[in-house]
Order: C-alpha cells, then structure tokens, then sequence
C-alpha cells in the first residue's frame, strides 16, 4: 500500500535570535569579503546562543499546534525528526516533551534519524500509523543545532550551515478530502557513508575517549565533491521511481520542497530533474542548511506564503548522510 489518506493540518517553525550574516560568517572563517555568499549563496543564517534543540523544538512545535487549532492533549504520539541530537540518552523527543511542560502526559515520545531526511523518514512511517488508526494525529519536530558542530577549516560546509526548528501535525484526512500521500521512496548507498560523517560520540569513539588532539572526530566532516558526483548520478533514475509510484510527472507537481543545500545542489536538483524556478521553493538564501529541519521549514515557507493550497501536489525531496536518497508525493 502506497497511498495513505493522511493530511498535514498545521506546521510551525522556529529560528533562534542570534542572526549571523555572510559577511560575519566571511570574517568568521578567514575568507574575502562575498566568499561565503558565492560559494554557498547563504546571505544569513542563524544560529543558537542560549536555546537548546529541545527548546526550539518545543517552540515549532507549539506553534504548529496553534496553527492546527489543537492542544498538546489533542496529540496522540511526538516524534523528533532531526539528525542531531540533544544528548545520547534519553530520546530528544522526551526533551522536547518536557520543554513542552508536558513531562507528566504519558504521550509517547522517540526519535526517528534519517540525518538530513529525518522528516521524509518520520512523515513516511508515521503516516502509515496515521492511515492504520494507531494514533489519531502525530505531531513530527525537527530540530538542528549545527552551529556546534561545525569543522571551521572545512571551510565550504561550514559557510553553509544554519540552525532552527520546524513542526508539523498529522491528522487522517476524510473520504470527501483530496489530502493524501501518494508514494514515497527511500534508497541506501552505504558506499557513501563516510563522505558525511561525525565519528566521535557513539559506541565507535565514545565521548570518554575525547582527546584534543582528536577533537575532529566530533566535529562534522563531509566530502563535499564525491557526496555530490554520487548524488548526481544517482538521483534522476531515484525520482523515476518516487514519481512513478505516485503514477504521476514532474509536470504534476505544483511545488518542489528540496532538502536545502548549496546553490551547486540546487542547480543540480533542478537540471537533471528538470525541475523549473516556478516550481522549486528555495530558502537556503536567509535559512542556510538547517538539517533535517529544512524540509519541513521549507513546507511551513510553502503554506505560509500560499505557495500551495488544498489539493495541490507537491514532491518532498533530498539527500543525506548515508548515502540516502528519500522523498514523498503528497495531495496537500
């Protein structure tokens, strides 16, 4: 079973209050002034000071409750989306709940982690719960506090990078509505699982075993050029088989919600898939790459500016560590 009847009724997003501009990021890494905005075309981006990933979830995700017309008892289930995360144990979404003041609900909270496809992922499996009629409605957060981890002699990924949070409800949608989600897809090429990594603070190198001279192990490392020969070649026959799913083209989809990367991935995403300006929703410019939280800013950007309204098709879509390749075909 492909299609589920299942709807999106209320996103939220939210960006932590320190603004951090191209030029400051220029000065920050040592680079000519405009370096940054040429190579990653961030012009701001922002990043945490004070806030914690669970706090900002919580802030996404209260406002995605608003904007559903519901109340956290409203929920049925919460689950962190996001590539990183706060700490090892406990869950991040048990943090979020408690940033949420909802530490004594009995809601269940875990985590799912696609890294950069955490949404997809989340939004994928949790649908099918939805449809089934295991939870009634599913409030899915991703939050990402890149900020920290970022390797600022990798100079490229680092000018990139941005933090935030966003949130989406899921709800069952009725016999009469036209919201569904039609396909979804999700390919693992672990040759590439070393071409974006960070390899301290697991069982593998585990936080105790930190040494200076060892500190880049925890810090992001990524590949930037064979991450994106082996995305390049692999994605167009990938979105073949996501379109072909859903039984649809490229030239039924009213909006393309891309993982948001470079403007070299972007150009990409939309040469070899053929995906025109009109249709591509891109906010990497004042958002940076936010993660897995990107998708779903770039959804609640979508609903937000009217860019897509009931009924409209759009395609989720992107890349992560892993090599992952991963989308979804939704009726709004």
């Amino acid at each position: 079973m492909q299609t589920r009847h299942v709807k999106i009724i209320g996103t939220g997003k939210y960006m932590p209050k320190r603004r951090v501009t191209d030029s400051e990021m220029d000065r920050a890494l040592g680079v000519q002034e405009g370096w940054v905005r040429k190579k990653s075309n961030v012009i701001h981006r922002h990043f945490a000071e004070d806030e914690t990933a669970s706090f900002m979830g919580a802030k996404a995700a209260y406002a995605a409750l608003d904007a559903a017309g519901l109340a956290f008892n409203d929920i049925d289930c919460l689950v962190c989306t996001s590539g990183t995360m706060e700490q090892p144990i406990p869950c991040t979404a048990a943090l979020i709940q408690e940033a949420m003041g909802q530490q004594y609900s009995g809601v269940p909270a875990f985590d799912i982690n696609s890294t950069c496809l955490s949404f997809v992922a989340g939004l994928d499996v949790m649908s099918y719960m939805v449809d089934a009629g295991r939870y009634r409605r599913v409030l899915l957060v991703s939050t990402e506090i890149a900020s920290k981890g970022l390797n600022w002699k990798q100079k490229e990924s680092a000018a990139l990078f941005g933090d935030g949070a966003a949130a989406a409800v899921i709800a069952k949608s009725g016999p009469e509505e036209c919201s569904r989600i039609l396909s979804a897809c999700m390919e693992t090429y672990s040759a590439g699982a070393h071409l974006s990594e960070i390899r301290g603070g697991g069982s593998g190198r585990p936080a105790g075993a930190f040494a200076p001279e060892t500190a880049e192990h925890y810090l992001f490392d990524m590949q930037g050029e064979p991450l994106f020969r082996m995305a390049s070649k692999k994605l167009p026959d990938f979105m073949n088989r996501l379109l072909a799913g859903a039984g649809c083209s490229i030239a039924n989809i009213k909006l393309v919600i891309p993982h948001q990367g470079s403007a070299m991935a972007m150009r990409l995403l939309s040469r070899k898939l053929r995906i025109s300006e009109e249709q591509l929703l891109y906010i990497t410019p004042n958002h940076g790459n936010t993660i897995a939280a990107s998708i779903p800013m770039g959804l609640h950007e979508a609903i937000r500016q009217g860019r897509i309204e009931r009924g409209d098709r759009v395609l989720l879509i992107g890349t992560s560590a892993g090599l992952t390749l991963g989308g979804v075909v939704l009726d709004y």
